[in-house]
């Protein structure tokens, strides 16, 4: 096994436990304990771990944005309810946008019985899913290839998205709070998705419970000023919440919510 394979799964193993301990990995990887105490000193200075004695914990700091790989998997039964409720309100023959998110894929997956569907993605690994599905008409959203993400984006993603007036564009966001609204670890993630917010008519946040209260770097803008309608979430907001959505007419579907 590669050196960059086994951090990666020591990494999933941290994300998954919390910590790890380096005579379990060595034991495990069949390496010596000072190996894998490089690997461990490798994920510290990338911000994913915090080396302990005898170990690491996960560094779970919002801000750090974590691999594709470990990012689709985090709370993934949560992440797929948000899917089953999202595909409920499409219809066959519906224009969408899916964004480049983790979130996006699940729905791209649950969206399969749907028929005629028109999707423009910004998302490389969307495409690869949709890529055996007939009867729909795919656009990937091109420009440039961010460094260590799936994705298309900048000034001509961008335009390829404004070109399109759709009936629903889903994103996510990397945190969410009432003051500064929705965030991204990157301003070009910003740009993208309220490119799809501003060309859609309906307008919906799929947001787990995790990425409510937290923040990040770059601003995307409050609810209100990029349009957003509804608010998809795997569980229900606290009260606060619920008061701040009808404050800014917008509706919140999660899990046997009211109809």
């Amino acid at each position: 096994m590669l050196a960059a394979e086994r951090r990666g799964e020591i990494l999933e193993k941290l994300h998954s436990e919390k910590r790890v301990i380096v005579s379990e990995l060595s034991q495990f990887y069949e390496v010596s304990e000072e190996t894998i105490r490089r690997d461990l000193e490798r994920l510290e200075r990338e911000g994913f771990a915090v080396k302990s004695y005898g170990g690491a914990v996960l560094n779970e700091d919002v801000s750090i944005e974590l691999p594709f790989n470990i990012r689709r998997n985090k709370n993934a039964s949560g992440k797929q309810k948000m899917a089953e409720i999202a595909s409920s309100l499409v219809n066959d023959g519906d224009h969408l946008f899916l964004d480049a998110s983790t979130t996006a894929i699940f729905l791209a997956r649950a969206l399969k019985n749907r028929k005629k569907l028109t999707i423009v993605t910004n998302s490389v690994e969307i495409l690869i899913e949709l890529g055996d599905v007939t009867g729909w008409s795919v656009y990937a959203a091109g420009g440039a290839i961010q460094k260590g993400y799936l994705c298309f984006h900048g000034s001509k993603c961008e335009s390829m998205i404004r070109s399109f007036y759709m009936d629903w564009a889903f994103v996510s966001c990397k945190a969410i709070n009432r003051i500064q609204g929705m965030m991204e670890s990157q301003e070009v993630f910003s740009g993208t998705k309220l490119a799809m917010l501003e060309s859609s008519r309906k307008r919906v946040l799929m947001a787990d419970c995790t990425k409510f209260d937290q923040s990040a770097f770059a601003v995307t803008g409050g609810l209100k000023s990029a349009g957003v309608d509804l608010v998809i979430t795997d569980k229900r907001p606290d009260n606060g919440w619920m008061e701040y959505f009808d404050q800014n007419e917008v509706r919140c579907l999660y899990p046997d919510s009211p109809a």
